[in-house]
């Protein structure tokens, strides 16, 4: 039995398939970034799932597409700890990028492959291998355009009294928006980064607000010109996008990108469908 998993800051989607490519079970964890979490709080949120943990000796492959694997440290790590859970399998992690890659881009295609989520990646694919030249520091120093940033920028509109008193008043019935709670979850509880992207989606909901397009105006720009920009050539192929802000933003998605000449390619909300296909290709 191989696992697939296809990993975010808040949430991991997992399929489990036969060597046919049958799909056995699927199932959803709390996400298992190994940059915020220690091995504890990643067994624990492996065990609260049944069909994980009821499977985990019949699991001969695993294959994890995760957030914060982007080096090699953090790889060697989260490898240490499924090799010690999943006693029988062999383990192969990579960084959630290639899940994209894998989901959006047609084989030996060329495209840049970007993530919109909680958190935010950008990489170009030259059909074989994938680079990137922005080195991501985190939500706190980077991470533009993601759910983390616009929960960000709705606390502070919110605490600066900026945010009109319409949102306000629904903002404050929706959330726990007392200092101490805030302040619990930002600096006392795992998963900060998380925490601020429940907020998006209360962003998404009044996305034709003018308090809310500005926000998500700037943030776009930012991750084109600070990311999709990097690369020389991001006019002449395809720019693809997973993950849920940019599902659902993808109308102003694409306004923006057509503003620089940038094309705008496939939007998945998740990639985890299109890794079947791919590992059934390649088992």
């Amino acid at each position: 039995m191989k696992l697939l998993v296809d990993s975010g800051s808040t949430k991991a989607d997992w399929i489990a398939i036969d060597d046919n490519g049958k799909v056995l079970f699927t199932t959803q964890s709390l996400g298992l970034n190994p940059e915020v979490l220690t091995k504890e709080e990643i067994i624990s949120r492996l065990e609260d799932k049944f069909d994980i943990s009821h499977n985990k000796a019949k699991t001969t492959h695993l294959y994890f597409y995760g957030a914060g694997c982007g080096t090699d440290r953090m790889k060697n790590f989260l490898t240490t700890v499924f090799e010690a859970y999943f006693t029988n399998a062999k383990v192969s992690v990579y960084e959630d990028t290639y899940a994209a890659v894998y989901a959006t881009t047609p084989k030996n295609e060329q495209a840049i492959v970007c993530i919109l989520g909680t958190g935010s990646n950008c990489s170009y694919f030259d059909g074989t291998v994938l680079h990137q030249k922005v080195q991501s520091l985190g939500y706190i120093a980077m991470d533009d355009c993601s759910g983390n940033r616009f929960g960000r920028h709705l606390i502070r509109g919110y605490y600066f009294n900026k945010m009109p008193q319409n949102l306000a008043l629904e903002f404050e019935k929706e959330f726990d928006v007392e200092p101490d709670a805030v302040k619990q979850n930002l600096y006392k509880e795992p998963n900060p980064n998380a925490y601020l992207a429940t907020f998006a989606e209360f962003l998404i909901r009044h996305k034709d607000d003018a308090f809310c397009q500005a926000f998500i105006k700037e943030e776009m720009v930012s991750f084109v010109e600070n990311y999709i920009m990097q690369y020389e050539n991001c006019k002449e192929v395809p720019v693809h996008f997973v993950g849920s802000i940019a599902f659902y933003l993808k109308d102003e998605l694409e306004k923006t990108l057509n503003e620089y000449g940038i094309k705008l390619g496939n939007v998945l909300r998740r990639p985890i469908d299109g890794l079947i296909e791919y590992h059934i290709l390649n088992k």
